[in-house]
């Protein structure tokens, strides 16, 4: 792959510390389990979850070799009584909750013409739906906690990251459910911001492009990826991490101000 190279790992510095965050679809390389690295090395404690349970403790296990305060419970996003026991976890185990990143999301290609309502319909429940029910249960859990006197001292409300991608604003074929479930999310995400508001929660979203990790790499062809990357102003794809580090300032105090915004992480919004 030609282009610039991707730059040194950045450190932490306890911009999370005493948090506490669920991240969800958090089950090893991709943008959730980078974010869950981050923010533990940020000094937040993790509840991760996921809907593949074996790798999801398999994930857990690693982290906690090297982080204390990592957790974690299965959940898939299109169950409500999961994503409710989930919340109801992470509150449970810590006293209260600070940080929601909602990652998980279904995609696939296939052309508008030849797709099936199964196909159509499954990516935009993980994708979309799944984001509304985590989004409301965390709203409902930074309300009870706002109530009960959470976030008066220090100041702070609840903080929510969707992760949503370049594809709610552009158009890319064989991508029509997943870009319309994208999309979704970027206005969900804005809609949340202004009622979450009252209560002194912040609501965004971060919109990446290409971010791969080697098991992505494995199964896209050499030649899609080599499509992909030249239209990056970099000439590269983005490693989950720098996704991630977006994803850390949106939830740190650092974006106190922001909320309602859909952050692009790549030079091809459009």
């Amino acid at each position: 792959m030609t282009g610039v190279e991707s730059p040194a790992y950045v450190p932490g510095h306890g911009l999370l510390k005493g948090r506490t965050a669920v991240v969800t679809a958090a089950a090893g390389a991709g943008i959730g389990g980078a974010t869950a690295r981050r923010f533990l090395e940020e000094g937040a404690r993790v509840l991760i979850s996921d809907a593949h349970a074996r790798r999801l403790k398999e994930y857990e296990a690693e982290l906690a070799a090297e982080f204390e305060g990592v957790s974690a419970l299965a959940c898939d996003v299109t169950d409500e009584v999961q994503v409710q026991a989930l919340f109801d976890a992470a509150v449970r185990q810590h006293g209260r909750l600070d940080i929601v990143v909602n990652n998980a999301g279904l995609g696939g290609t296939s052309d508008l013409v030849d797709m099936s309502d199964e196909q159509w319909s499954r990516v935009l429940d993980v994708t979309l739906n799944g984001t509304f029910r985590c989004t409301r249960a965390a709203l409902r859990a930074f309300r009870e906690g706002r109530q009960g006197g959470q976030g008066d001292e220090d100041g702070r409300g609840g903080v929510i990251v969707n992760n949503a991608s370049v594809v709610g604003w552009r158009a890319q074929a064989g991508q029509a459910h997943y870009a319309a479930a994208k999309a979704g999310v970027m206005a969900l995400t804005r809609c949340a911001a202004l009622e979450a508001a009252a209560f002194g929660v912040r609501v965004n979203a971060v919109s990446p492009s290409l971010a791969m990790h080697p098991h992505l790499v494995k199964v896209t062809t050499p030649e899609l990826l080599e499509e992909l990357t030249a239209r990056e102003a970099f000439g590269r794809y983005a490693e989950p991490w720098e996704v991630a580090n977006v994803i850390v300032f949106l939830a740190s105090d650092y974006s106190s101000y922001m909320t309602g915004e859909a952050v692009s992480v790549s030079s091809q919004r459009a």
